[in-house]
């Protein structure tokens, strides 16, 4: 049966991050022609140069392609947050997207769809369920006014008739990377436990299912903002409670709240590990995307390799 994506070309930025990586084998695996846009001089025939930080990128660099993936930006979590450490998480999402969305604008063969990367901080510190229709954090956070910012920069593509779709994407869970190996360490040393009092509500999606999901953003009608989250929320104390089964080891040792804010700085210890976010994906349920690992229990025992 012929796949869908084959025989479509698509530009992809940010693609040798966690998502980006997986995301260009998925789709090249399906038949697409995938070109990265990297911010080096091209190595080779896949990879096409730009120069965000400078207003660079050639015209011919972004025409004709049937779809753009834009997922470049500046990690929140690899650093402690200073001034100049915030002003580059925003600097590295704003200008590129918007310098992007215009140029996509401005050229003859448009794409049809520009999927540009967002997230979860759009909604603040929130315990109940939130879903598309929900407005930004109130009173806005750092993240939310980041995000805001960011999706606005691609309003020159989705005027210019592209239909523009921001994946507010949650935790990412994979064993390649990202946050949940990070949490593994403690837990497979006997040692992990709750964060704080647990109470703090986290909203993820695997790795395979946020790939899926963005491949279905290709190919459907959805515009617009969509919650690329699984449907089903933990607490911290339930994810730590199924950590702890998969691996077979103790969860008893609570981590401190107090000894996280020395480790990372309260400011990015409190946004990136003790915000609730109860997410739910409506827009992408509704349009017809089934989820591989709607439950935690599944994912993490796929992923860790457990029963």
């Amino acid at each position: 049966m012929t796949s869908r994506m084959d025989g479509m070309r698509v530009l992809v930025t940010g693609a040798t991050g966690l998502i980006g990586t997986a995301l260009c084998a998925s789709l090249r695996n399906d038949g697409a022609e995938v070109k990265r846009l990297v911010r080096r001089p091209a190595a080779n025939s896949d990879e096409l140069s730009w120069n965000p930080a400078a207003g660079e990128l050639d015209a011919d660099a972004v025409e004709g392609y049937d779809a753009v993936i834009h997922l470049a930006g500046a990690g929140i979590g690899d650093k402690r947050w200073s001034a100049a450490r915030r002003k580059l998480i925003l600097d590295s999402r704003v200008e590129p997207t918007r310098l992007l969305a215009e140029r996509l604008a401005a050229v003859e063969k448009r794409p049809q769809v520009f999927v540009s990367a967002s997230a979860i901080g759009f909604y603040g510190d929130r315990t109940e369920p939130v879903t598309e229709a929900d407005g930004p954090a109130d009173p806005a956070d750092f993240l939310s006014e980041v995000v805001v910012a960011w999706e606005g920069a691609t309003r020159p593509a989705a005027d210019a008739g592209i239909r523009t779709v921001q994946p507010r994407t949650g935790i990412v869970l994979a064993k390649q990377g990202g946050a949940l190996v990070r949490l593994l360490l403690p837990f497979r040393l006997g040692i992990g436990g709750k964060l704080g009092n647990g109470e703090t509500v986290w909203s993820w999606i695997t790795l395979a299912d946020e790939v899926r999901a963005i491949k279905h953003l290709l190919t459907s009608n959805l515009h617009g903002p969509v919650n690329l989250t699984a449907p089903n929320p933990v607490t911290n104390a339930e994810l730590t409670k199924v950590l702890g089964r998969v691996l077979r080891r103790p969860t008893v040792i609570p981590v401190p709240r107090f000894g996280l804010n020395l480790l990372l700085g309260e400011e990015l210890a409190t946004a990136l590990l003790f915000t609730s976010a109860r997410v739910l994906p409506a827009k992408l349920l509704e349009s017809g995307f089934e989820f591989h690992h709607p439950r935690i229990e599944s994912a993490l025992a796929e992923l860790l390799g457990s029963t």
